[in-house]
């Protein structure tokens, strides 16, 4: 399974990172109805799933590898150490706040209800959670994780992450 997945990511790197980004995404909302809320499967929002597929595959996951080759190329420092704070610093000042609010929007639009409402509603308490987990997982994956990996290793903590989102997202 790992050759073929490196085979993939070798051969299409942009689609591997956003179809792997996509189920994963769905992952974290099926643990959110499932786990954490305890719907059950007859009450399971499959639209909710659905959209959280969407944004993962489509936005998050090509924008997220975008971001992540960005960050290799432009920030490069002679002190390692430097590098990887320098990194985790435009990704949290930068990346994070842009993303959580085209998050926040993308899924508002998606459901048909007022993206600002939703933005307003949601966006701190998201932030603020964020600079809570994301620092520490950035600097881990910057220093550990080969550049190809960096967005499947986002997306396997993510998927706790997402199931909070999209609980936040689903209030």
């Amino acid at each position: 399974m790992l050759r073929w997945y490196q085979s993939k990511l070798a051969s299409r790197p942009l689609l591997t990172q956003a179809v792997t980004t996509a189920v994963l995404f769905a992952t974290g909302d099926v643990a959110a109805q499932q786990l954490v809320e305890r719907r059950g499967f007859d009450k399971h929002e499959f639209a909710r799933t659905g959209r959280m597929f969407t944004y993962g595959g489509l936005v998050f996951g090509p924008v997220a590898t975008t971001w992540f080759g960005f960050l290799a190329r432009n920030v490069v420092l002679r002190n390692k150490t430097a590098e990887i704070g320098a990194r985790v610093a435009c990704d949290q000042l930068i990346f994070a706040p842009i993303m959580i609010n085209v998050f926040l929007r993308s899924m508002a639009t998606m459901e048909g209800v007022s993206a600002q409402e939703k933005v307003d509603k949601s966006y701190w308490d998201a932030l603020k959670a964020n600079w809570m987990i994301w620092p520490f997982v950035q600097a881990v994956n910057f220093k550990f994780v080969p550049l190809d990996y960096r967005v499947l290793a986002v997306n396997v903590v993510s998927i706790g992450w997402n199931c909070f989102l999209s609980i936040i997202n689903s209030k």
